[in-house]
């Protein structure tokens, strides 16, 4: 490993001021020490913030919603009597997702930042503009079967790894954040992860500087919380598809439903549109398959990952009638 210096932060304006400068926030470090290890990042700095106070905290909105502290770790989240009451499709996604020890150590807030797995940007012999802008991507060619097959591009099909962000777009989270200056920003999670487009070594809309500071949920909506993660392997496995899903069924018809694919894009894929369709529709496999024509219009295989458009469908079909 390359040598780096290291620091603690006290407060988010002492790690907003050390990011500004250069510095790398690390929290569980279960993601960057694993890249830096590899040398796939190479930061001179680090600055912990797992000891800045109040942000290991869950509480309640005074418009019936939570805040969840960017340090709060995924076990404790998952855990926390309030969001498995009110937020379990929050709590099972979490659960779903690595293994036990690394879900005491990951944070909130380092979940939303994790990079993608995509073979070949772990791969320092193969191409990888995320890695290296301009160098190409390998997974085009072949080697693909964990990557995108909707909303990549010409020079990425990496996929976003992480289960906690799929549940956060179907309850229409907000994460807040603060830069160097004190000036704090809310963004949806809707737009928080980039497409990768022409620049795909850009994956969030968080700025130089900024820090995480929590997410905060709306009420959540009503109807039957599911998770449902479709990998290789029952424990510590990516999603090959996964999806995660709210919906309101009564008497066989679908009142309403929102829910988010996993696993097939670069971000948590949701397409409000074919929520929209299927509301107060028979809850039918035919109502359910005519959501899947509209949320992945214009999905594409490369080979390896073919098979994800058609277990993409079979998914949520299963998904919604269970």
């Amino acid at each position: 490993m390359k040598d780096f210096a290291f620091s603690t932060a006290h407060s988010v304006d002492d790690a907003a001021h050390a990011a500004a400068s250069g510095a790398r926030p690390i929290a569980g470090g279960t993601n960057l020490l694993d890249l830096m290890k590899l040398q796939i990042e190479t930061p001179n700095r680090l600055v912990s913030v797992r000891r800045i106070p109040r942000l290991d905290r869950v509480t309640v909105t005074d418009e019936g919603g939570v805040r969840i502290g960017a340090e709060v770790t995924n076990a404790a989240l998952a855990a926390h009597p309030l969001i498995r009451q009110r937020y379990p499709l929050l709590s099972r996604a979490i659960l779903a997702g690595a293994s036990a020890q690394i879900r005491n150590m990951a944070t909130t807030g380092g979940n939303l930042l994790q990079r993608t797995r995509c073979v070949q940007f772990y791969d320092m012999t193969d191409a990888c503009n995320k890695r290296q802008p301009g160098s190409g991507c390998g997974a085009r060619m072949g080697g693909n079967r964990m990557n995108a097959i909707i909303g990549g591009s010409e020079t990425c099909i990496a996929v976003n790894p992480s289960d906690m962000s799929v549940a956060l777009r179907v309850l229409d989270a907000t994460v807040h954040v603060q830069d160097a200056t004190g000036r704090v920003r809310a963004i949806p999670v809707a737009s928080f992860h980039l497409l990768p487009g022409e620049t795909p070594e850009r994956e969030t809309a968080l700025q130089p500087g900024e820090i995480i500071t929590e997410i905060s949920l709306p009420p959540p909506p009503m109807g039957v919380h599911h998770y449902r993660k479709v990998r290789d392997r029952t424990s510590y496995a990516f999603a090959l598809v996964s999806v995660g899903a709210v919906a309101d069924i009564r008497e066989g018809r679908i009142v309403s439903a929102r829910f988010a694919f996993g696993g097939i894009a670069p971000r948590p894929w949701r397409v409000e549109a074919a929520e929209a369709a299927i509301a107060n529709r028979p809850a039918e496999v035919a109502t359910i398959e005519h959501a899947c024509d509209i949320a992945l219009k214009g999905a594409k295989g490369y080979g390896d990952n073919d098979f994800k458009i058609l277990l993409a469908r079979r998914t949520l079909v299963a998904t919604l009638l269970t």
